[in-house]
């Protein structure tokens, strides 16, 4: 399992912790009570690497590889997925999969950005990074959730759109401006979770919505920390300065309002417990489903407009 730097001292106890589980008991010393301090010593290091997390170790963990994926929560917190294909124009798109789904006994739309766990899978899923095809068919299902009546959720984690020469030739640019302006129409509710990467246009191609909900752990940006550092400081060691400089993380961006909620995640981030962190997101989006679902079409839009007209606003000191 990828261990990151600032793990490593939670990662040494927890492996005296196993040593001494693994020693024989003998009636001349008290295991049990080495074993309890160390368990609490254990907690109180995971507690304080948590509370003390910088922004640029929150995107090392946004991109640990063990960090469940779209598909890990369709499976730990949907039921009934009936995955759907095409784009009826190009064809499918493994990086952004989606279909119909129940959540606790609610009808939906899931659509999302899937990455891969091992260099086969991510090859299948294009590192997450979708062409113009898995865009066009993200709003094809839309559509299709509108046509029903179903909420739609779509879950992003992305490094961005693919950037190649085939993605630019079948239009990549406006197949994510075509989804900007449709999401903006829809007639159903709509709500967007920041699972991982929320990055660039690849993010936004499926982040307009009536709640967008981020991953503690999360970041959602127009461009990588590494990005930013090579074009501000001529050089990605600078990536730490860009992401502390850029704001680019859940408790950032709640403060900012461009955000609506934050999902808390177990101590430590969303790798060390799968089923607590679906568990998590499962509430969060339920109590959001009930919020939107209780107001009237009308409601619903004009609400959606006035939230991103809100944003970028300012005021001219007199």
């Amino acid at each position: 399992m990828q261990v990151l730097d600032f793990e490593k001292p939670a990662l040494e106890l927890e492996r005296e912790l196993e040593k001494l589980r693994a020693k024989p008991v003998s009636p001349n010393t008290d295991i049990a009570t080495d074993i309890a301090m160390l368990e609490a010593k254990l907690v109180e290091t995971r507690t304080r690497i948590h509370d003390n997390l910088t922004p640029w170790q929150r995107v090392q963990i946004a991109r640990h590889s063990n960090r469940p994926f779209m598909l890990d929560y369709v499976s730990l917190a949907f039921t009934d997925f009936c995955e759907m294909h095409g784009d009826r124009h190009i064809g499918d798109d493994s990086a952004m999969p989606g279909g119909f789904a129940r959540i606790a006994g609610h009808r939906v739309m899931v659509i999302g950005h899937q990455k891969g766990r091992d260099t086969k899978e991510n090859l299948k899923r294009n590192f997450g990074c979708a062409h113009p095809e898995g865009y066009r068919k993200a709003m094809r299902l839309m559509k299709l959730a509108e046509k029903f009546g179903l909420p739609v959720i779509t879950l992003i984690d992305t490094p961005g759109a693919f950037p190649g020469i085939g993605a630019e030739e079948r239009n990549i640019a406006e197949a994510i401006a075509s989804n900007l302006c449709d999401m903006m129409r829809l007639n159903v509710p709509v709500i967007a979770v920041v699972l991982g990467e929320g990055g660039s246009g690849g993010a936004l191609g499926i982040g307009v919505a009536d709640r967008v909900i981020m991953l503690e752990n999360a970041y959602y940006s127009v461009i990588s920390p590494e990005g930013c550092a090579a074009i501000l400081w001529k050089h990605r060691k600078h990536a730490p300065e860009a992401a502390e400089a850029m704001k680019l993380v859940a408790p950032d961006l709640r403060k900012l309002g461009l955000i609506d909620d934050v999902i808390a995640e177990p101590t430590g981030g969303a790798h060390h417990d799968h089923q607590a962190t679906a568990n998590a997101f499962r509430d969060v989006i339920l109590r959001h489903l009930a919020e939107l679902t209780a107001l009237s079409t009308d409601l619903l839009l004009d609400a959606r407009y006035a939230k991103f007209r809100h944003f970028g606003e300012w005021q001219e000191k007199v």
